[in-house]
């Protein structure tokens, strides 16, 4: 199961819409290697909303990552997150972009759905942003579900680089540690990716493939 994010724009700090939604590299990358593992992947949003690529991630080969993203199915037609069985799935898989700040971070449903999976030992595994998602797990008594959990997830270094920093209304790296997550930050921009039992996390969308190969081998 994928689970996606439906935003289409992240609320800055001064009220600005900032255009947003899934990194394209994050979805299209671990879909092709567990697709041709031969692995089947459904889709879910928040409200099951067709979700949108964030157009900063398309690159100068935005016309061929379109297409690609036109031919996967299920994408643009995803299951409604509130309707998701868990148990008749065998992972689930995050990706990034900065919607999930917006959505993910703080749908029930998604929290709901992490807290089953950290229980029950079931796979899971987020890139990037995508661990935003973590935020909205939460147990009876408020604590983060995944305290104390060991994972890699965009810096505040990263955000710093990549412009938007200042204008974030909170920062991913700062937020999980303040919910008692671990974050092992590696180097901005490289290839990082930390497992703590069934919990897979990757810092970047350079990690993308690494943390897809990975759940790979917990799924085998």
């Amino acid at each position: 199961m994928f689970v996606v994010t439906a935003a289409r724009t992240w609320t800055l700090s001064d009220g600005t819409a900032h255009p947003t939604g899934y990194w394209a590299e994050e979805l299209l990358i671990p879909h092709r290697l567990l697709t041709e593992a031969g692995h089947t992947v459904a889709f879910a949003t928040p409200g099951g909303v067709a979700p949108v690529a964030d157009e900063a991630s398309l690159g100068d080969e935005a016309e061929e990552i379109r297409s690609a993203l036109v031919a996967i199915a299920g994408l643009s037609d995803p299951l409604r997150l509130e309707d998701v069985d868990l148990s008749t799935y065998d992972a689930v898989f995050y990706p990034g972009g900065h919607g999930p700040m917006e959505d993910l971070s703080r749908d029930a449903a998604s929290g709901a759905l992490i807290s089953q999976a950290l229980n029950a030992d079931l796979p899971l595994a987020l890139v990037c942003h995508g661990l935003a998602a973590l935020l909205a797990a939460t147990g009876e008594d408020g604590a983060a579900a995944a305290a104390g959990r060991r994972v890699a997830a965009f810096t505040d270094a990263e955000e710093i680089q990549a412009g938007l920093a200042d204008r974030a209304p909170w920062l991913l790296e700062s937020t999980l540690r303040e919910r008692g997550i671990v974050v092992e930050a590696a180097d901005p921009w490289s290839d990082h990716v930390v497992v703590d039992g069934n919990l897979v996390t990757g810092q970047n969308p350079q990690s993308s493939g690494s943390v897809a190969r990975t759940l790979l081998e917990r799924l085998a």
